[in-house]
């Protein structure tokens, strides 16, 4: 066997460790300082970003703007203004942004066939902020689920549920489906249906839930309360009543008139009718001859 010696002698290692160390010397003297200003000025950009960001947006709320498109400024250009700077902080430590450009291309074409469900939400959310079938407070149902808008972000709208449960719906099924908003108009029509026996008197009831609906202030007089027989079903007559209220008052009317209706018909013995069973025993044991 033979050995092999290590030629390398101390006095060249002390060189290489020498030369590592002015390498790194001389890496923080130029590009390390470089670096470090970069990620102090990005980091005080960032600052002065939100701060533009959170500005703009008083000043928006202060003119009384709606609440939707302030909340969308807001957020796109707090992140967009981020972007910007992200971008030049690597131009300035010396990274080829152009060759990033052609990456993030090639990774967003990839992206974007893997994701056409998120940039169809994208879309939806463009048409949302475009068209504004809603605005930020509205209750609204869609997709099945009823509740007041919360918020609306660039790829999903968040409803707050009266049981105060957040739901979020895709932007994209959003905006091609049906949209019901119950706040856009001031005025709401509170449709009802009471039953009355074949054995009362029905222009009677009818006159008791029109005593009603005018004693309610919240109740309003224009359009007038319309109230007619609606149906005479199999053991009952059915009138229906429809009232006006403003928006915010619809679901006060609603309980009143189910409530003082159902007093009014007890202190005037209108009868209101329900299901009934008659039932027959018939005695097996008894035989007839």
């Amino acid at each position: 066997m033979f050995l092999v010696e290590d030629a390398t002698t101390p006095a060249e290692t002390t060189d290489k460790f020498h030369e590592i160390l002015w390498d790194i010397v001389n890496w923080l003297s130029t590009s390390g300082v470089k670096l470090l200003i970069g990620l102090i000025v990005l980091f005080i950009g960032c600052k002065i970003v939100n701060l533009i960001a959170k500005s703009i947006r008083k000043t928006m709320i202060k003119r009384n703007v709606d609440k939707t498109i302030t909340q969308v400024t807001h957020t796109v250009l707090r992140k967009g203004l981020k972007i910007v700077l992200f971008v030049c902080f690597l131009g300035y430590v010396g990274i080829d942004t152009a060759a990033f450009a052609s990456l993030f291309a090639a990774v967003g074409v990839g992206i974007s066939l893997a994701m056409q469900g998120a940039l169809s939400n994208f879309a939806g959310g463009l048409v949302i902020l475009i068209t504004r079938p809603f605005k930020l407070g509205d209750f609204v149902e869609a997709q099945g689920v009823s509740g007041t808008v919360e918020d609306i972000e660039m790829f999903y709208t968040y409803f707050k549920t009266p049981d105060n449960k957040v739901i979020m719906i895709p932007n994209g099924t959003l905006a091609n489906g049906t949209i019901i908003n119950y706040s856009l108009k001031d005025t709401r029509r509170v449709d009802l249906l009471f039953s009355v026996s074949y054995d009362v008197d029905f222009n009677k009831a009818k006159e008791v839930i029109r005593s009603v609906a005018l004693a309610n202030d919240k109740v309003l007089q224009s359009p007038e309360p319309f109230i007619r027989v609606k149906e005479q079903a199999d053991s009952s007559i059915n009138i229906t009543c429809r009232v006006w209220s403003k928006n915010e008052d619809y679901w006060d009317v609603y309980f009143y008139m189910m409530e003082e209706v159902k007093l009014a018909f007890d202190r005037e013995h209108i009868d209101v009718p329900y299901p009934q069973l008659d039932v027959h025993v018939k005695d097996f044991n008894n035989n007839t001859k």
